[in-house]
């Protein structure tokens, strides 16, 4: 905690500022230092300080390019005294976003992984292999420190597996939330060396779907060093990640602990591993892996878990074939019966989801949008009593009027046949797609296929009895309590992301999906009991009546959406940028400029709630878009652009910005290459953080450029960016881009935009924004920094 604290009492790391490459890697390199003359004679500890200077691609965010110039890495290799020749790499990073103190993303990490050093190189044991502690200070900046060290460090050809220490959250424990790619032989490390295991396949195949808007150091380690990884991060209170709260006194010394006890436990078993030194021979298959309740993690070969899922769905078809076509003078009977139950199931889940969507998509029209943010019980009442009604309302209509006069216990049989019918399905599907989450499919085929098998005495014999009721629940105890516990984490990872997800997408829609997906997961079990109660009048009154109450209450606005509470702080963020533009013809005049503050609310209600506070922001002064211009001539910090609609930002008139350290921009040459292309060579030099923007007219392509591999990447929308920081003592930045063009070009072959952004220091706030940012409520996390944009044709 000593060490969390000192670098947090540092304040905001932003790359390229003093704070980040002076005050915190002097601070890192005395704890270093101090280690090495307190450890014992088994160990060697070399220091090295690396500023690598480098670009890369990277299809995250819609595609976008990076270029870094003298970061700063802090690398520290533990080894055996005669050396090693193999090494695993223990990854934090010291940086943080601007303005805020960065605790948890990522200082704890780097705590932890100080204190490990210590305790490792304090140990008399000797380890079979070195220990690699990358203190990287630019993954803030997308990941750039760690693309400079696995990419040009010396000591990189020496890794054979890596463990990432990531932050999404604010304390709490730390989930397992990628492995791999294949390498089962880290998996199984981390559940037998694991003290207080957490960790989920599901996470796994959820992040690397994309959906969401993150991405860590493993893929720069897997992408660009070929390396096998375990990625971990702190998933709790995600409400206050990236602002001003993530403070040393909201991470738990318990987490801290936690957090140690399982990282430490981990390198050690693999820097005595004799699997890590020939770990390509144990690289191939992926594995099925999750955590029982935190309790210990289950992990097999997916192989496995491939031919269990098979076994488990043929076990289920072959049930449900023997049940339905027997008596074979009955079958056609049967199967009508059975399929008429099997759509009436999918046509209730279908009229659920539609109903709860449009419930839904009422409360983001009428700007009631996030109700749910800060008193999450409020999405429970609204849309899972709305769900459950709707699924109840659907079956009871359906035993009233088109099962009239049927037998209960028939109709209770044949539906819960009907539920295992779809879940067996869904377990073949999903198994064929190669997605390993399935075993939660077999946990809800096995178990109550299992369970009813055992009852089915009972119920031919006495019906839905007591003891039925009793011995079925229990059948079902296991798929549900994995099923809540699975469901609780992923509502504490998503729900806060809603927060900071953009303006296009509406959180109510996605968090009323959510919650009937859950519904008709844990209600698939029990819709035969709606066909074996006698009436399910009391419960729809009062699924309704609770709905409808919350519904009013929420149309009313008495849920506001965001939380000041200094005990547990839900924000709203919006960045502010103080921004001058200057557009330029081909000719190099200046045709237009202006000036003002650029204003961007980070979720679906803009900013319907800070209008009463700060009246002249309102929906008069929407941001235009410069049709002509890159990225509609706006200074995106990353091309996030496709977030945003620009209905949703508005830009408030302000005076000019005067940075003390302005831009210089200028050409260096035009050079006609061969096959009649264009070479536009340029020079920049500016402060820490500049993007660049380049858009070809009509007829013109870029073809090569000098950034990564000479390959340009499209943003969505088909512009060019280019994100460039630098550490300290940056030398100008020397580029070129080359283009194809037609024979005639009136109005030039390229429009070119560079946008400096000044995020700390004397530049980083004018008087007008710092007035500004002060009437913001105090509900709002609002981040503001200066920036000034400039528009070229060539």
């Amino acid at each position: 905690r000593g060490y969390l604290d000192n670098i947090t009492a540092i304040g905001p790391r932003t790359v390229g500022s003093p704070e980040n490459e002076v005050l915190t890697v002097n601070y890192l390199l005395e704890q270093i230092r101090a280690i090495e003359r307190e450890s014992t004679d088994a160990h060697k500890i070399s220091v090295d300080i690396q500023r690598p200077t480098g670009s890369f691609s990277i299809d995250f965010l819609g595609g976008f390019t990076s270029y870094y110039a003298n970061i700063t890495n802090v690398v520290v290799k533990l080894e055996p005294r005669n050396g090693a020749q193999h090494a695993v790499l223990s990854n934090c990073h010291f940086d943080s976003v601007p303005n805020t103190p960065g605790a948890s993303d990522d200082a704890v990490s780097c705590a932890v992984m100080l204190e490990i050093l210590n305790t490792l190189s304090k140990s008399s044991e000797p380890l079979q292999h070195a220990v690699i502690f990358l203190f990287n200070g630019a993954e803030e900046n997308i990941l750039q420190a760690s693309h400079g060290f696995i990419t040009q460090h010396e000591w990189a050809k020496s890794i054979r597996a890596f463990i990432n220490l990531e932050a999404a959250g604010v304390g709490g424990k730390e989930l397992v939330f990628q492995t791999g790619p294949e390498n089962p032989w880290l998996v199984q490390a981390y559940v037998v060396a694991a003290k207080h295991p957490f960790a989920s396949v599901v996470a796994q195949e959820i992040f690397q779907s994309g959906i969401i808007p993150a991405d860590t150091d493993f893929r720069i380690y897997r992408d660009f060093g070929n390396v096998p990884g375990i990625d971990l991060a702190f998933i709790e209170n995600g409400y206050i990640y990236h602002t001003e709260y993530d403070t040393s006194d909201r991470i738990l010394t318990d987490s801290i602990q936690r957090a140690g006890d399982n990282i430490l436990a981990v390198l050690k078993y693999l820097a005595t591993s004799d699997k890590l030194a020939k770990s390509f021979e144990y690289r191939h298959g992926n594995v099925v892996f999750f955590d029982v309740l935190g309790l210990f993690v289950l992990a097999y070969p997916a192989r496995v878990g491939t031919i269990m899922n098979y076994i488990t769905a043929a076990i289920a078809f072959l049930y449900l074939s023997k049940k339905v076509l027997q008596p074979r003078t009955r079958a056609i009977h049967n199967l009508k019966k059975f399929f008429t139950a099997f759509s009436l199931t999918l046509i209730s889940w279908v009229c659920t989801l539609v109903t709860v969507l449009i419930v839904a998509v009422f409360i983001s029209v009428i700007g009631r949008s996030l109700s749910w943010y800060t008193h999450f019980y409020v999405s429970v009442f609204l849309y899972g009593t709305a769900a459950a009604a709707k699924l109840i309302l659907v079956h009871t209509l359906a035993k009233k009027f088109f099962y009239k006069n049927m037998n209960e216990q028939y109709l209770g049989d044949i539906f819960f046949d009907a539920s295992l019918m779809i879940w067996s399905i869904a377990l073949a599907v999903i198994t064929q797609m190669g997605l390993c989450s399935a075993f939660i499919c077999t946990l809800w085929v096995a178990f109550p296929l299992l369970a009813k098998l055992m009852i089915h005495k009972e119920f031919s014999q006495k019906g839905a009895s007591m003891k039925f009721v009793m011995m079925y629940m229990l059948g079902m105890f296991v798929p549900y309590l994995y099923m809540m516990y699975l469901s609780w984490t992923v509502f504490e990872m998503f729900t806060p992301i809603m927060g900071r997800s953009g303006s296009e997408i509406l959180p109510d829609v996605v968090l009323a999906g959510f919650i009937v997906v859950i519904t008709m997961i844990l209600s698939s079990y029990f819709i035969n009991f709606i066909y074996l109660v006698k009436s399910t009048k009391t419960t729809l009154i009062t699924l309704t009546t609770v709905f409808v109450v919350t519904l009013i209450l929420v149309c009313s606005g008495i849920f506001f959406p965001y939380s000041s509470d200094a005990a547990n702080p839900k924000p709203k963020r919006v960045f502010l940028q103080h921004m001058s533009r200057r557009f330029h013809d081909l000719d190099g005049n200046m045709v237009k400029s202006d000036s003002g503050i650029w204003i961007n609310g980070f979720d679906y209600n803009g900013i319907s709630h800070i209008t009463p506070h700060v009246p002249e922001i309102n929906d008069t002064i929407r941001t235009p878009c410069e049709e002509q211009a890159p990225f509609c001539g706006l200074p995106w910090i990353l091309p996030v652009h496709f977030m945003f609609r620009l209905v949703k930002n508005w830009y408030l008139p302000a005076p000019e910005v005067f940075p003390r350290s302005p831009i210089h921009f200028k050409v260096l040459s035009k050079e006609l290459m061969p096959g009649n292309s264009m070479r536009l060579s340029f020079e920049v030099s500016g402060p820490s953080h500049m993007s660049l923007y380049v858009r070809p007219h009509e007829g013109s392509a870029l073809s090569t450029w000098s950034f990564g591999d000479g390959m340009p990447v499209a943003s969505l929308g088909g512009d060019y960016f280019v994100f460039y920081s630098h550490g300290l003592q940056a030398t100008p930045w020397h580029f070129w881009v080359e283009l194809t063009a037609p024979e005639k070009h009136s109005d030039g072959i390229v429009s070119l935009a560079i946008a400096a952004h000044y995020f700390f220091g004397e530049d980083q706030k004018s008087p007008q924004l710092y007035a500004l940012l002060e009437r913001f409520p105090n509900w709002t996390f609002s981040s503001g920094w200066s920036c000034t944009y400039d528009l070229f044709v060539f």
